[in-house]
């Protein structure tokens, strides 16, 4: 199965550069450039890609805008790609806010060649790009300043079952689905049925938009 992608970045030269790199790979099709956000959200209406790669910092409107609108359409607009923010900082409070809104990962501009290329397919196979400790960092440092949200989030958390609160706890410390099965003693399935039950119960989309909420309802706290 190929996946679709779009590269939305202002530098000319970056859009050139990612664009050879993963069309070189016969699983991924290039399907379009865009300059800033504003093109990236028409482009991605137009070309329907898998996953959209998205600069953080752009002019006209920035790469945080691009993604809320991407991930949060208006009525009527049913498709909803991934999107994998890339950024030259790793600590980004851009970034962080496009986690929450729903982006699936970020990745580093000078990160190798080959991270980029898996980067896109891990994102396309529905799983967030967690596994970078820099991402879980980043998360980390954010929830660190802002105190935990007591409201609704840790209202929300009352509907998992004891098992469930348990894997999200497991996922928001960077544990793979078979690093939690081998924790926990579970079959790996069963592991991913109960992220996946999870992420619905919670009307998550993946697991980077559980590891903020785990953070920001107090599940876990920067340093556990």
């Amino acid at each position: 199965m190929t996946t679709r992608v779009i590269i939305v970045d202002d530098q000319a030269m970056v859009r050139a550069g990612f664009a050879a790199l993963l069309a070189a790979q016969n699983d991924i099709e290039v399907v379009g450039e865009a300059a800033d956000g504003a093109q990236g959200v028409e482009l991605s209406r137009r070309t329907h890609p898998d996953v959209v790669l998205m600069d953080v910092r752009m002019p006209e409107m920035d790469g945080l805008e691009g993604a809320r609108r991407l991930l949060a359409p208006p009525p009527g607009v049913t498709h909803r790609p991934r999107v994998l923010m890339l950024t030259t900082f790793d600590v980004d409070d851009y970034v962080y806010e496009a986690l929450r809104a729903g982006a699936s990962g970020f990745l580093l501009k000078d990160a190798p060649p080959a991270d980029l290329i898996a980067a896109v397919r891990v994102v396309a196979s529905g799983d967030a790009l967690l596994a970078p400790s820099v991402t879980r960092r980043l998360i980390a440092d954010f929830a660190r300043q802002r105190p935990p949200t007591l409201g609704k989030p840790a209202l929300r958390l009352k509907a998992l079952t004891e098992r469930e609160t348990e894997v999200l706890t497991l996922v928001a410390r960077g544990m793979s689905n078979s690093e939690i099965a081998e924790m926990l003693v579970l079959a790996e399935q069963t592991v991913k049925t109960h992220v996946s039950r999870v992420l619905t119960k919670l009307d998550l989309r993946d697991r980077a938009q559980a590891v903020v909420f785990a953070y920001e309802s107090g599940l876990v706290t920067p340093g556990e």
